[in-house]
């Protein structure tokens, strides 16, 4: 903000993240999050471990975003060769990092993003004394097995899950306050000890979406991304958002679209994904899915909307599994945001719920032909209309509802102040 309006300055806040300002994720699910909270008056510095590629790439114009927004930037490298021992050499680089930053500007309240940047959360409340929100966003030791990047019957992985669980329970019991980006992590973490029976400790804000960003997919911005992605007017357009593999399924994605196309034959799969084209040709290959019936782009975060205004139908589907529980997919709120109705599946977060309460969709329960033939004639009669589906993703994934839960959260933990400043950091 740069417009000189005066607002009460609240606390100077320490974000810290394990995610890159210049990583797509940083750009959607950290940088807009945190310009609103600056622009309510809180003083934040942001710490954040960036890829050297990305950086050389992005840092200039995530630098103007932060200095236009009054952010202070303090990235390092993110250190990714060594499989098992970057999460501790991450940790040990943020704790020292963290603490030279709060003698120079002594900081109210550190934000961790996750668990490898509560570390130094944890290290900065037992050394200094200030409160640490632990926003958790989900339980990552399970996440690493359930994606398979770490394997229990390997005996290194074994001992390093053990270790991080410990962490984890360290991390709830010292935190000042918790962040579940699901109820259903929510009630999963109500079950241990270390809660009082109301919850009060833990708040949930699910992955909310700058819903401006995504504007409704009217006709002429249909035509227009169509026209770009050289897909014609008359055929149906089911489209596939994000990363490929891990949590995501794409084989059973590639089956549901198979499916689909025996009722539309001219039908289009739309993959807006940093992942690699080849190995989505060659799984969709072993399905029997032709290549020309597939688009794969890769996008920035302002490409997205442009190129996600051709579908017709948004689809994914997510591993289920124990981690799951804890997930918000941010792509539900961004499909929902453009109009468009989705197809995805049960076992993950509060997906279900929020489908079927809603109805801004279907859910499947098992990943079979006729689950998708059900699902496929189900979403074909949805009574949403498109201005509806956006209506749905303003009402429960707006950034300010997670800005509102933020901010209750810091005027907890830290008492607001009576000092004013601009909004315009320096000014």
């Amino acid at each position: 903000m740069s417009d000189g309006t005066q607002v009460p300055a609240r606390a100077n806040v320490l974000y810290i993240t394990l995610d890159g300002l210049t990583d797509p994720l940083g750009r959607s699910q950290v940088l807009p999050y945190l310009i609103g909270l600056s622009a309510r008056g809180y003083r934040v510095t942001i710490l954040s471990c960036e890829k050297p590629d990305r950086y050389d790439r992005d840092a200039a114009a995530v630098r103007r975003i932060c200095d236009e927004a009054g952010l202070a930037w303090q990235p390092i490298t993110y250190q990714r060769r060594l499989p098992l021992l970057s999460p501790m050499y991450n940790a040990f680089a943020l704790k020292h990092a963290a603490a030279r930053l709060h003698r120079q500007n002594p900081f109210d309240l550190v934000h961790c993003r996750s668990y490898i940047p509560a570390m130094a959360g944890l290290h900065l409340k037992r050394r200094f004394g200030i409160p640490f929100l632990f926003d958790m966003r989900g339980f990552w030791p399970d996440e690493r097995l359930d994606s398979g990047s770490w394997k229990l019957s390997h005996p290194v992985y074994g001992r390093v899950y053990a270790y991080f669980k410990k962490i984890e329970a360290k991390l709830l019991r010292e935190a000042g306050h918790v962040i579940s980006l699901t109820r259903a992590g929510k009630d999963q973490l109500l079950t241990r000890p270390v809660f009082q029976a109301d919850g009060s400790e833990i708040t949930v804000i699910p992955c909310c979406v700058d819903v401006d960003h995504f504007p409704l997919a009217g006709e002429p911005a249909r035509a227009l991304a169509r026209a770009s992605l050289s897909i014609p007017t008359d055929v149906k357009v089911v489209a596939y958002l994000g990363s490929i593999g891990g949590w995501y399924l794409l084989d059973e994605m590639l089956d549901f679209f198979r499916a689909y196309s025996r009722h539309y034959p001219s039908a289009v799969f739309l993959l807006v994904t940093p992942g690699d084209p080849a190995i989505i040709i060659a799984h969709a290959a072993k399905a029997g899915i032709a290549a020309e019936r597939l688009v794969i782009r890769a996008a920035s975060r302002e490409e997205v909307p442009k190129l996600m205004a051709a579908a017709d139908l948004g689809l994914f589907f997510v591993k289920p599994c124990f981690s799951a529980t804890a997930c918000s997919p941010t792509k539900l709120g961004e499909m929902l945001a453009l109009g468009l109705p989705v197809v995805t599946n049960t076992g993950v977060g509060d997906v279900a719920e929020i489908v079927r309460d809603t109805g801004c969709g279907v859910t499947i329960e098992r990943f079979d032909e006729a689950s998708y033939e059900a699902a496929i004639a189900s979403v074909e009669s949805s009574g949403l209309s498109a201005i509806e589906l956006r209506e749905t993703a303003r009402s429960l994934f707006d950034i300010d509802i997670a800005l509102d839960r933020y901010d209750a959260i810091y005027r907890a933990l830290v008492p607001a102040t009576d000092v004013t400043t601009s909004t315009s950091r320096g000014a």
